[in-house]
């Protein structure tokens, strides 16, 4: 019984669920993004995801081995594709950021609510 709450409740979960839950409740009002709770909830939630993802960056810098180019994967034409996919999937996010911040015409259609963010 407890190992299917833990298995239900672990870490990863609460890392998903949180921002599944803030999307949630915006999806239902989207005034939402004004309390104060829920801008608290948000803010707390990622600043631990931007802790714990320079944690992970440091520990794998301390324990790397060997530069992934000089790996039989980044020699290759095929493992050399998948590195600039992967990069390209990773900064996208990033990029599009970047864009719609830049691009002012774009964020002129928004509602109030989403103007806030910036």
């Amino acid at each position: 019984k407890y190992l299917f709450l833990w298995g239900c409740c672990d870490g990863s979960s609460v890392v998903y669920a949180v921002p599944a839950v803030l999307t949630l409740l915006v999806g239902v009002n989207p005034l939402v993004t004004g309390h104060f709770i829920w801008k608290s909830v948000s803010a707390v939630h990622i600043s631990f995801c931007l802790v714990w993802a320079a944690g992970l960056a440091y520990h794998f810098l301390l324990h790397t081995q060997h530069n992934i180019l000089h790996e039989e994967e980044g020699r290759n034409p095929v493992g050399r594709i998948q590195l600039v996919v992967a990069t390209a999937i990773a900064l996208f996010p990033l990029i599009s950021w970047v864009y719609v911040y830049i691009n002012k015409e774009m964020r002129s259609s928004w509602p109030t609510h989403c103007k806030t963010v910036f």
